[in-house]
């Protein structure tokens, strides 16, 4: 333990050089320090040690077993300590690291997806991990620090002052139905037409719900009351699949979904007018520092806003 306290870096690269060139001379020159006190740092190792690292012949230096031991794991060291500087260098400029990054649905098909891929393609070392949940809940994982920044709406009871707030845009709904409901493929669908339908809706506060309930009240028209709750996509296709079901979703999810592509036959209703949801923004905690890569990160998902 007190020859490892004692090692640094320099002392390892004297030794390794007198192994590779058997001459303290050489060793010296290539470290940019004079003979003397090369052989001093030999000296100072080897007390430590408490044998010869080295032999000494007229014609050179040759590794002892202790030497050879002492060379083997030196280099090892060197090597990992080059590969840290290496990958730290990498972390500050932003060309390796974890990032991770939370979305509420519609933002992450728009913009967050996009943004990965485009870093992806030219920093592939960037690891994003993406999580689509609820406002809510990526507000309560920003402040627990799961999430370098996210895409969400601020819920009111939480302090804007405690966050960094990026506007970005609002969302549309769209209202997904099997290409097999009698309401497919009509133009200027009104909502009075559709409260007799059974829905698939996120549960109550969400903002899609607290718009799609909004304009059937500006309409005039009661709201549905056959309603399914769930914000899981994979239940909403599973109903829509086998019934005359509604499915409210963002514009963005419905346009995936509906691509022949995909093999969903599915269709977004063609509204007499638009349901819309308030903006989302980009948040980030204001006590937290980003790292080089979530910043990259966040400067290609600002410009596919």
């Amino acid at each position: 333990m007190t020859l490892a306290r004692k090692l640094k870096p320099p002392y390892l690269r004297v030794v390794l050089k007198i192994a590779e060139t058997g001459q303290l001379q050489i060793a010296a020159a290539s470290q940019g320090i004079s003979q003397p006190a090369a052989s001093r740092i030999l000296t100072e190792i080897e007390t430590e040690a408490g044998t010869p690292l080295f032999h000494r012949h007229a014609k050179g230096m040759e590794p002892t077993p202790a030497g050879a031991t002492f060379v083997k794991h030196g280099r090892a060291i060197l090597t990992e300590l080059d590969n840290l500087d290496a990958e730290m260098a990498n972390m500050k400029s932003g060309v390796v690291g974890e990032v991770r990054v939370g979305s509420v649905t519609g933002p992450a098909v728009r913009c967050l997806i996009p943004a990965i891929r485009q870093i992806k393609e030219s920093t592939p070392g960037i690891e994003p991990t993406i999580d689509v949940a609820p406002s809510v809940e990526l507000v309560r994982g920003l402040e627990e620090g799961r999430f370098d920044f996210i895409l969400a709406r601020l819920p009111p009871e939480y302090d804007s002052r405690a966050f960094r707030l990026t506007p970005a845009r609002g969302e549309v709904v769209s209202l997904l139905v099997a290409r097999s409901h009698p309401l497919a493929g009509r133009q200027s669908v009104s909502l009075s037409e559709l409260a007799c339908y059974e829905w698939v809706i996120q549960e109550r506060g969400s903002p899609i719900r607290s718009a799609v309930e909004q304009a059937f009240h500006a309409a005039g028209v009661p709201v549905p009351g056959n309603i399914t709750n769930t914000s899981s996509l994979l239940i909403m296709l599973a109903i829509l699949e086998s019934s005359q079901a509604i499915a409210t979703l963002s514009e963005e999810v419905a346009g995936l979904l509906t691509r022949d592509t995909l093999g969903f036959q599915m269709e977004a209703l063609k509204l007499a007018e638009s349901v819309t949801v308030p903006p989302y923004f980009i948040i980030q905690n204001r006590s937290q520092q980003l790292s080089r890569a979530a910043e990259r990160v966040l400067e290609k998902v600002v410009k596919a806003l």
